[in-house]
């Protein structure tokens, strides 16, 4: 083994990684022609204190190969552990949803986070609250990008009902001087094989202001199979 090569294999060994892939799709045919194509993929590293991740999370359906429906929301962050019960995190994230008026919405926060719950054994809950900025773009016509400042606080939960099952609910709100946007995941998982999972999720996502003729809330419900390796 070459020198080059054993520090590369040292390097790697010093990161934890952990991958995880998603995938649902339903397809019809016949009267109509349906396409609906759900997809996730988050990939975790984890090197001393520092933990980094980074998540897409997509969607798209189409009636007669008409486009009803496209969207992509890609986060990543940077997490420094104080110790196992505090953290700062910076996090910075992506809405690219082409039928909610807007052409896309990116902000970026910096927060302090702490994990509760650790006495529990089949339990955990964190929460982090911070600030930072949002930048929207308008897809409208005559309609001005803008800038504001956020406060951001989320929490994300997790219960091991079983071995072979879980509870997760991850909510979090982003507040504005011109609007505010709170999200809520509800999802159930359950085991299939070593590496392999059946995922139940609602997503919910709620904003104050929105383009004239666009709906505040968007919900998507979905059944999944979850690869982790």
């Amino acid at each position: 083994m070459t020198a080059v090569s054993a520090s590369m294999q040292l390097s790697a060994q010093d990161w934890d990684l952990a991958t995880e892939l998603e995938l649902g799709a339903i397809f019809t045919s016949g009267n109509t022609n349906d396409e609906n194509i759900r997809f996730r993929g988050r990939f975790d590293a984890i090197r001393d204190d520092w933990s980094y991740r980074f998540s897409m999370d997509g969607f798209r359906s189409s009636t007669d190969d008409e486009l009803a429906a496209q969207r992509l929301y890609t986060v990543g962050s940077a997490t420094y552990n104080f110790d196992p019960d505090n953290f700062v995190q910076g996090r910075v994230a992506h809405d690219d949803d082409r039928f909610s008026g807007y052409d896309s919405q990116t902000d970026a926060s910096l927060s302090y986070g702490q994990v509760i719950l650790r006495d529990i054994d089949n339990m955990s809950l964190s929460y982090t609250v911070g600030a930072g900025v949002r930048s929207t773009r308008s897809s409208e016509i005559g309609a001005d990008d803008f800038v504001e400042g956020i406060i951001r606080v989320s929490t994300d939960y997790s219960w091991d009902i079983s071995d072979s099952a879980r509870f997760i609910q991850i909510l979090s709100v982003e507040a504005g001087e011109e609007s505010s946007i709170g999200r809520s995941e509800s999802g159930i998982e359950t085991d299939i094989m070593e590496n392999l999972s059946m995922k139940f999720t609602v997503n919910v996502k709620h904003q104050t202001e929105v383009p004239l003729g666009r709906e505040k809330t968007d919900t998507e419900a979905s059944i999944t199979l979850l690869l982790r390796f």
